[in-house]
């Protein structure tokens, strides 16, 4: 199999591979695949029908989602494999990350480890607009202390707001970063200004979705999604000054608002993280879209 390295160009490309089948999980998409190019390097190779996506760093390479083609072969995996053990030191940690529940069968029949890891949150987005009963009580509440209180603009997002961006998230990194000292979060807050740069510098190329406000003319707020599929929309970035009461909640909901064309909104996972995962519980989802890991026994 060749390998090449992921361009922004190649987004038809890899959406056409994508789109052979419907998916749920927000990992299948372009848009969350590229912007994570500031941290791997990001191959693709095309073998047999299927295309393999390869994300490799100093440590490891593993392949960020099954083969994409209508039909799996046991042949194509047996290569992924291979190419991923040319990398990696420890073949224990080769994989096959973001596989969806309805192809567990497969590969368990071909003998392959198949374990869970955090799923994606999916939520009806008419409950996020509307906020109604006790369990939204606090979400609105915050909502109305942010409409009453402040003057704003909610805005689309454009990119010659993009330095700003970037400002507006070391200072919610750093106020983030004072809550607790959890290495693995902290880790992560440094991964996603890198993501969050790829995709400022690739707005305008990515079939991203962008909003952000403005408050007594200064910019406080930016959130970023994507369409998955007819129904479902990803909401991938919110980022707000977190000195404003009730600006995220505001920013979230109205974002919500807007998608009128979706069912859901997939708030993607929690990474692990116990206060990822009370602030989107908070948000009372429909379920969680079960996300697997395939790995090799006995290697």
């Amino acid at each position: 199999m060749q390998l090449n390295q992921l361009e922004v160009t190649d987004k038809d490309l890899i959406n056409r591979y994508l789109s052979l089948s419907r998916h749920k999980l927000s990992a299948w998409a372009f848009e969350n695949i590229f912007i994570w190019s500031g941290i791997y390097e990001i191959s693709w190779g095309v073998t047999k029908g299927s295309m393999c996506i390869f994300f490799k760093d100093k440590n490891s390479c593993f392949a960020y989602l099954p083969p994409l083609a209508k039909d799996i072969k046991p042949v194509v995996l047996e290569e992924a494999f291979r190419i991923m053990d040319k990398h990696n030191k420890n073949p224990e940690i080769s994989r096959i990350e973001n596989v969806e529940a309805d192809s567990m069968s497969f590969y368990e029949a071909q003998g392959y480890c198949v374990r869970e890891k955090p799923g994606d949150y999916l939520c009806k987005r008419s409950s996020l607009v509307q906020l109604r009963g006790h369990p939204f009580k606090s979400k609105r509440a915050a909502c109305n202390y942010f409409l009453k209180n402040y003057k704003f603009e909610y805005l689309d997002f454009s990119p010659d707001y993009a330095h700003a961006c970037l400002g507006l998230y070391d200072q919610w990194s750093k106020e983030r970063k004072k809550d607790g000292k959890d290495i693995l979060y902290n880790s992560m807050l440094i991964d996603s200004r890198k993501a969050l740069k790829v995709l400022l510098e690739n707005y305008l190329k990515l079939d991203l979705t962008g909003r952000m406000v403005l408050v007594n003319k200064k910019f406080k707020g930016f959130t970023f999604g994507f369409r998955l599929n007819l129904e479902t929309f990803c909401v991938l970035f919110e980022i707000t000054d977190l000195s404003i009461k009730g600006l995220a909640q505001f920013i979230f909901r109205e974002f919500c608002r807007q998608l009128k064309g979706y069912v859901y909104i997939n708030i993607m996972d929690d990474s692990y993280l116990e206060n990822l995962k009370t602030i989107k519980l908070s948000y009372r989802p429909l379920k969680i879209i079960p996300n697997y890991i395939v790995s090799r026994n006995n290697v």
